[in-house]
């Protein structure tokens, strides 16, 4: 083995070793949500893909080398699920297992499928992870604004973006190589830039943030808001109740203008003594407990939905039909009908 492919092999092992120590330290923390097991998934497929990729030199875990080869398939999805429960702050469901289940496919039916028609299968799969970075990179990006908790904030930029970045161009060098494309250094070079990566991973995730991995549940605790801060607070209810939020688009730089505080100010605000972890979620709770009594009126029984969604605030029918099922478990129409058939179970929900 020569000087680079020791080398190599150094920066595959502390790659490795920076995302198994990730992984433990993500699934070790409580509560152990969906934020934290993604995570875990993630690091795990990350080092999979680090011993899998390399040469025959990383290959001396040839006895495990089938689980690993398969976990790395979904390495992709994997961040794609985790972005999603990190910064969505909404419930994981099964269908987040979806992308992860199509690239392990895909990936089976590039091994069996002869040469070199798999090559196409390859570049396909590469194509999917490519589409599931720019997917999750553009929603965290566009909801960080939106976003409460600072730590979070705080990583969506140079952290996650970072990483999204990487696997676009890691995407890019795989297409290169299911084209047939060689060069001696590639590989070494794919080694250096995972190590960087799962280094700078490993120093994001380890740390004591716990306000990173907490339910999504809103926890109100006003005796976490400065006193100097309280007449702002009531302000910001007193807005609240008088219905600030049915205004379509409305931002928390409009909002905090109301309050007449800064931006930074009206976020913890809203994070620390009302417990709400974005600002959607925020608004979308006044919105809908307003959407909930509403439809629990029987002079609104022959109103249509969406003349309710737009009064609510809601530019078109599908966010809040989204919004009102994940907070209540059923459509409009359902919990309309159902609590105009028995009216005292819903009106005090």
């Amino acid at each position: 083995m020569n000087s680079l492919q020791t080398l190599e092999v150094l920066l595959r092992g502390i790659a490795v070793g920076a995302m198994l120590c990730t992984a433990l330290g993500l699934i070790r923390g409580r509560p152990l949500i969906a934020a934290r097991w993604t995570g875990a998934l993630f690091a795990l497929a990350s080092a999979a893909f680090t011993l899998h990729s390399g040469g025959p030199e990383t290959r001396v875990v040839m006895p495990i080398i089938f689980p690993i080869w398969l976990l790395s398939l979904g390495g992709t999805a994997y961040f794609w699920m985790f972005g999603m429960a990190l910064f969505e702050d909404s419930k994981f469901t099964l269908d987040r297992w979806i992308p992860a289940a199509v690239m392990t496919i895909v990936g089976v039916s590039g091994v069996l499928v002869p040469e070199p028609a798999n090559r196409g299968v390859w570049v396909v799969h590469n194509l999917l992870e490519m589409a599931l970075i720019l997917h999750i990179v553009s929603r965290i990006w566009r909801r960080r604004e939106g976003d409460l908790v600072e730590a979070r904030r705080a990583l969506r930029t140079p952290v996650m973006l970072f990483i999204g970045l990487y696997a676009m161009i890691l995407s890019g060098f795989e297409i290169g190589w299911a084209l047939g494309a060689e060069a001696h250094w590639l590989s070494p070079l794919q080694a250096a830039s995972l190590a960087v990566v799962s280094l700078l991973t490993a120093g994001a995730f380890l740390q004591a943030r716990p306000e990173l991995f907490v339910g999504a549940r809103p926890v109100a605790d006003p005796d976490a808001v400065d006193p100097q801060d309280r007449p702002a607070l009531a302000r910001l209810l007193a807005l609240m109740a008088d219905g600030a939020w049915r205004k379509e688009g409305l931002t928390i730089g409009q909002l905090a203008a109301d309050v007449g505080v800064p931006e930074h100010r009206l976020r913890r605000l809203i994070n620390g003594g009302l417990g709400h972890r974005n600002f959607a979620d925020f608004v979308g709770t006044s919105r809908i407990e307003a959407a909930r009594a509403a439809l629990a009126d029987p002079a609104n029984a022959r109103a249509s939905i969406s003349a309710l969604a737009f009064d609510l605030g809601y530019a078109s029918l599908g966010p809040f039909n989204r919004a009102f099922k994940d907070a209540t478990g059923q459509t409009p129409s359902e919990w309309r009908q159902a609590a105009l058939t028995t009216p005292r179970e819903h009106t005090g929900s």
